[in-house]
């Protein structure tokens, strides 16, 4: 079923919305908290919230061009606060890890002459996400969004952790210079 088929059904209140999104995205959902949490069972378990929010967001939401981003960025935040809650501790380093790594590169949020709002921050992301060559974009985007490990990308890109590690920091570099020239200090 068409995205927009679904989110109609949502819109209207109709349960099937769940069963469809369930069917079309259920195990692309499932693999993204599997990711962050590492348990198929706590993985499901986020699955299910994410129906639960999507038809608590559904209105006044209306993703019908961009429904699986939508379930995406729930689901990744649902798995990422179930791992605080957790307090699986070595998740939760590798966590910080990551957050202390973009640090360098994204202005602070209190920071009321970089505060960007969410839609602006993305079309900011995406435009310099298209603009890097597609093999360090996948890196970059297995690394900070599904959270995979040096290791698991070394081994998905068949490629050396070393060239992994060199290609993160360099994009890292890229997009901070990226940032200051769209006029964000950091």
């Amino acid at each position: 079923m068409e995205d927009e088929k679904i989110v109609e059904l949502y819109l209207n209140r109709d349960e099937t919305a769940i069963e469809e999104t369930s069917v079309k995205y259920g195990s692309r959902l499932r693999s993204v908290s599997n990711g962050i949490v590492k348990d198929a069972e706590t993985a499901k378990e986020c699955e299910n919230d994410t129906y639960m929010a999507v038809w608590n967001s559904i209105p006044p939401h209306e993703p019908k061009t961009y429904f699986y981003a939508f379930l995406a960025r729930i689901i990744r935040n649902i798995s990422l606060e179930c791992c605080r809650k957790k307090t699986a501790l070595k998740r939760e380093a590798f966590i910080c890890e990551l957050s202390a790594e973009m640090e360098e590169c994204i202005p602070s949020p209190e920071d009321m002459s970089c505060r960007i709002d969410e839609m602006a921050f993305a079309e900011t992301m995406n435009r310099f996400l298209a603009g890097i060559d597609p093999e360090k974009r996948k890196i970059f985007v297995r690394r900070y969004w599904y959270l995979d490990s040096v290791a698991e990308i070394s081994e998905r890109f068949s490629v050396s952790e070393s060239k992994v590690k060199t290609s993160l920091f360099r994009t890292r570099n890229k997009l901070r210079e990226f940032l200051e020239k769209e006029g964000c200090t950091l």
